[in-house]
């Protein structure tokens, strides 16, 4: 007989940022298929999706990874139902039109790691700041690099795990890293980044350190880049049509309804999107070929391939939900008139 340990992870009901939630399913002779993970429930009264007086909310499996931390163990990404198994209204995941994974995202997930005791980006100096920004950028040597034994295992981890885990590379600021994503369907790729952001997140516990996500945890008064989660995004319009035309109208689907996008990319978002640090203000709307500063850059190789390839909407924040960011687009993509 042997017993393996599921990680069941889930969203929580705080707003307007989820937190993730987890807890330890031990099973025996299990298949390590997601058709064998059971159902399963927990307190919704200690997480913001219930009252104590009728409490019960479901968790439904809806993708399964080894985890390579754990001794016989495995990492189990689900949605939250409500106890009649419709969808939680916390449950961003069920909003995505999406069933055929005609949408493909890569999204870049920037990230601060910060030190427990000092509160500070790693390499910080207590009562003071470092030099400039400029020489962070993939750097390499103690001097300028700080958090790669973190970074390098939390990618370790991430590949042995199944993602499709695509590069890591050290940000702009001081103590600021990215990692990247891809995944054919809007679904995996947000439960790719869940499950990654989880191990990056446990994996801060051996350190003393712990990863904030907040677009501009140093201040929107500071001089230094904020926190973003770039989504790349295609569908097979995008990635055949050959036509700057087609192009051109679905960038411009998305400049009547920049309210509703910014709602769902990020609290806080508007200390970063300032129009500065290669961001475009938060209340305007722009798109253009190579364009860091625009809304929505059209990639340079998409051009060069005759109008064939993806959008990177740069507006996201690091602390946004890919389900709904994913969701929003997708809504906005299907909406142009083509």
């Amino acid at each position: 007989m042997s017993k393996s340990k599921l990680e069941y992870i889930w969203l929580d009901g705080y707003s307007p940022t989820q937190n993730m939630r987890s807890k330890t399913k031990v099973e025996e002779n299990f298949s390590g298929k997601l058709e064998d993970c059971p159902l399963w429930s927990f307190d919704g009264s200690s997480t913001r999706q219930a009252e104590g007086g009728s409490s019960d909310c479901l968790l439904k499996p809806v993708a399964i990874y080894p985890d390579p931390q754990r001794k016989d163990g495995y990492l189990v990404m689900t949605e939250v139902l409500n106890a009649d198994g419709t969808p939680h209204e916390s449950n961003g995941r069920a909003t995505i039109d999406d069933d055929d994974n005609d949408f493909w995202f890569g999204f870049e997930q920037e990230y601060f790691i910060m030190d427990r005791r000092t509160q500070l980006p790693i390499g910080f100096p207590v009562g003071g700041y470092p030099a400039p920004q400029g020489m962070y950028y993939c750097s390499v040597g103690g001097r300028n690099t700080h958090g790669r034994e973190l970074v390098e295992r939390h990618a370790d981890y991430c590949i042995e795990a199944g993602l499709n885990f695509e590069g890591i590379n050290q940000e702009v600021a001081l103590g600021q890293w990215e990692f990247q994503l891809f995944a054919k369907g809007a679904k995996k790729a947000g439960d790719e980044i869940w499950v990654a952001r989880y191990l990056l997140d446990r994996l801060t516990e051996e350190f003393g350190w712990y990863i904030e996500y907040h677009p501009k945890p140093l201040g929107k008064e500071m001089d230094w880049n904020g926190s973003g989660m770039h989504a790349n995004f295609s569908n097979s319009v995008l990635r055949t049509c050959g036509s700057k035309e087609t192009y051109e109208k679905i960038c411009e689907a998305f400049r009547p309804v920049v309210e509703e996008h910014i709602a769902v990319y990020g609290e806080d978002n508007d200390q970063r999107l300032t129009g500065e640090h290669e961001t475009q203000a938060i209340d305007e709307f722009s798109f253009g070929v190579s364009d860091r500063g625009a809304s929505i850059r059209i990639p340079i190789i998409t051009v060069e391939k005759g109008w064939k390839g993806w959008l990177e909407d740069r507006r996201p924040a690091s602390n946004a939900d890919p389900y709904k960011v994913a969701g929003r687009i997708i809504k906005t993509v299907k909406s142009a008139d083509i």
